[in-house]
């Protein structure tokens, strides 16, 4: 398999992070933001919706969509519980992290880390974030503040899908993780997995 993918993105690193923990092989092709490798495969037709993260299966198909890839990876796996209604609890924070969580943390550290973004970061858009990324990770707290993973009593693609911006949010989006201590121990539960690889890795 062939992976394309943005190296700084929490949606790429996120797929990377499943296929290091699931101990599988993927050729990874880096075509970060602003880059004439993510204009050639763009150009190649490999990102059928303009974007990476893409797997490009060995029959040549292409699955886009980081969350999408996570499901095709996680089949049959532990990660994907089989009890219907914790399998659809898992979907649920899947689902809410692209809607909600993606648009206030991730935009957030996007508009600080990324210098093409920056005219964007208005005092007044950030702070906006801010309050609406605060009140989002404060839901995730709702829930680890006394419980382990976010869907059922075990971990689940759910937490992986969220820990890809989560567990940056402070550092890149300047948002103060002091106030969710679940969070931080959940971060920490998951940076201590066997086969675990951080974003830079």
């Amino acid at each position: 398999m062939k992976l394309y993918s943005m190296p700084s993105s929490g949606n790429s690193y996120k797929v990377r992070l499943l296929l290091a923990l699931l101990g599988r092989n993927a050729e990874i092709l880096d075509v970060e933001y602003q880059t004439d490798a993510l204009d050639r495969a763009k150009a190649d037709g490999r990102l059928p919706f303009g974007k990476a993260p893409v797997l490009e299966l060995d029959d040549g198909r292409l699955l886009p969509e980081s969350d999408a890839i996570l499901c095709f990876l996680g089949a049959g796996t532990d990660f994907v519980p089989t009890d219907p209604y914790v399998h659809a609890q898992m979907l649920s924070w899947m689902f809410w992290e692209q809607n909600q969580h993606e648009g206030t943390v991730a935009v957030r550290a996007a508009l600080s880390f990324y210098p093409q973004r920056r005219h964007l970061a208005t005092p007044e858009r950030m702070a906006e974030l801010l309050t609406s990324g605060h009140a989002n990770l404060q839901i995730m707290e709702n829930r680890l503040a006394d419980h382990d993973w976010l869907a059922g009593d075990n971990m689940t693609l759910a937490d992986i899908c969220l820990y890809g911006y989560t567990h940056t949010a402070g550092e890149r989006g300047g948002f103060d993780m002091s106030r969710f201590p679940g969070i931080n121990h959940w971060i920490q539960r998951i940076s201590a997995l066997p086969g675990y690889k951080g974003l830079n890795e």
